[in-house]
């Protein structure tokens, strides 16, 4: 865990450098986040209209089903593929930065919109084993989030490097899956898993905002409280903000390590060589 731990700060701090030298990369999250919102709500009113908030018990109507399920595929495709479009703005603007270029807001959304296509593809790749992953969960409460989250994992590996493929040779899901999982295996070996967690790091990092919280309750002040609250908020929302840039530079680094077997500028090879693991 502390060797975990020490190649993710390694790897945090040096794609940060990467973000310090352009901060408005951070305009992408933002929006994604923003837009998966509005998604999320355009899908409210119809889930809840059909009552189809909950998944379809035993014994439900064939019809029932599907309309939960279907509507399930759709959020999901539309989900997908905002994330998958910014993620590809902000991949664009990294892999530019890093070849020496300069890179702007507009430069990441026409990479983007140029990709439409491969996007879509993914998007839709993606929905269809994330509905495979929900309905195995669905008809076996144990033993299908075991099964789910094991496939899920294997899923996160093979894909890692989807989007910067998409970007770097714009092929389309498929191939970009194949090639995705195959740089790793040719990289790395065979049976990889991280030997980073950006998610430890940043939940650690959060609980401030949570201590915060806690501080103002005990304390018994309404008006701290909700100041607090909001405080604790804003950070983060900025936390997550700079979470996300940083792993999108890091998948970005991470790709032109295995792409040229040569360390982009700002990343130590140790770094990167040590970023994958055998189980």
């Amino acid at each position: 865990m502390l060797t975990k731990i020490s190649y993710t700060w390694g790897l945090m701090r040096a794609s940060w450098n990467i973000l310090k030298t352009d901060k408005t990369l951070l305009l992408f999250p933002l929006l994604s986040g923003v837009c998966c919102i509005i998604v999320l709500l355009s899908f409210a009113l119809p889930i809840f209209l059909t009552g189809a908030w909950e998944p379809p018990a035993h014994g439900s109507s064939q019809a029932s089903v599907v309309v939960y399920y279907g509507i399930l595929f759709l959020f999901y495709i539309a989900n997908y593929f905002v994330i998958t479009f910014f993620n590809t703005a902000i991949v664009s603007c990294a892999m530019l930065r890093m070849a020496g270029h300069n890179a702007t807001v507009g430069d990441g959304f026409r990479e983007a919109a140029s990709r439409l296509p491969q996007i879509a593809g993914w998007a839709l790749l993606s929905a269809t084993i994330g509905l495979i992953l929900r309905i195995i969960e669905d008809r076996s409460e144990k033993v299908g989030r075991i099964v789910a989250g094991l496939l899920g994992m294997a899923w996160t590996v093979m894909s890692f490097l989807v989007v910067p493929v998409i970007v770097g040779e714009r092929k389309g899901p498929f191939a970009a899956l194949k090639e995705s999982s195959g740089m790793l295996r040719r990289t790395w070996g065979e049976q990889l898993v991280g030997n980073f967690s950006f998610g430890l790091v940043f939940m650690v990092l959060s609980l401030p905002a949570i201590a915060l919280i806690f501080l103002a309750a005990f304390l018994g002040n309404g008006w701290l409280l909700l100041l607090s609250i909001i405080m604790a908020v804003v950070y983060l929302i900025a936390l997550s903000l700079v979470q996300s840039a940083l792993q999108s530079i890091f998948q970005t680094a991470v790709y032109l390590f295995a792409y040229n077997q040569v360390a982009p500028p700002g990343f130590a090879p140790e770094l990167l060589s040590n970023a994958m693991r055998q189980k």
